[in-house]
């Protein structure tokens, strides 16, 4: 067999797998940002990092952090780390609602990933149960949901970040309690998610994982974290529905 036959095989045998996912779920867990939007397009996550560590250093705090967390992307790497020092803390509960109204000004201008506004109708079309399992606020979430008239697709299963973060992914919790509140067994359900955490919460939670990788780093992070069905856009899965119907 050629490289170019082989690889030709291996992206058949994984179609038919991504197809083996969706047709057998009854229960769709989408992470959000991500597979439903990018929420810092226009809010740089970067820049809200750096204002959780200035609100920090305000307040006489900056010793709080490593010099590597000082300077980390994510706010949620902020946050946990914080969380890490003064678990369940009145500090925490601050920078989380600094965080939850950070992630509120980026909603406006959020940038919805192609193909998951008309994926995630189609899905409701046909009777497919939906809800939302991150570690953004619910409130975050729901404000976006509704800007895009999707939030009756989901309502009112949003399962967000709480005040406990040790209960953030790649805990299962969040997934976990959609499972429950809405009846499902984990066998039915199917996880969107474009992390690696994403992934292994599903794992725990015994729900089935399917990749979506906006670019090829978030490619190569997620297979190298185990997961097997990865695809780069919503479209195809659109298309599979829609002639499903």
């Amino acid at each position: 067999m050629t490289p170019d036959a082989a690889q030709t095989e291996q992206v058949t045998e994984e179609a038919g797998s991504v197809w083996e996912l969706i047709t057998g779920a009854r229960l769709v867990l989408f992470d959000f940002d991500g597979p439903i939007c990018q929420l810092f397009a226009g809010h740089s996550a970067d820049d809200v990092a750096k204002d959780l560590v200035t609100w920090l250093e305000s307040h006489g705090l900056r010793a709080l952090l490593t010099d590597r967390e000082r300077g980390h992307p994510d706010p949620h790497a902020v946050l946990k780390a914080v969380n890490q020092r003064h678990p369940r803390s009145d500090l925490v509960a601050e920078l989380e609602e600094r965080l939850t109204q950070q992630e509120l000004k980026a909603v406006d201008t959020a940038f919805p990933t192609p193909w998951a506004d008309p994926l995630i109708r189609t899905w409701r079309a046909i009777g497919i149960h939906l809800a939302v399992a991150t570690n953004n606020s619910p409130r975050v979430v729901t404000e976006y949901l509704r800007g895009r008239d999707l939030f009756e697709c989901f309502a009112p299963h949003v399962y967000g970040r709480t005040s406990d973060l040790d209960l953030l992914k790649p805990n299962p919790h969040s997934l976990n309690q959609a499972l429950r509140v809405m009846g499902s067994a984990p066998t039915d359900a199917l996880m969107i998610g474009d992390t690696p955490s994403d992934f292994e919460a599903a794992c725990q939670a015994g729900v089935s994982f399917l990749g979506y990788a906006r670019n090829e780093m978030k490619e190569t992070l997620l297979r190298e974290a185990g997961a097997e069905a990865v695809v780069n856009s919503l479209e195809p899965i659109l298309r599979q529905l829609q002639g499903k119907t």
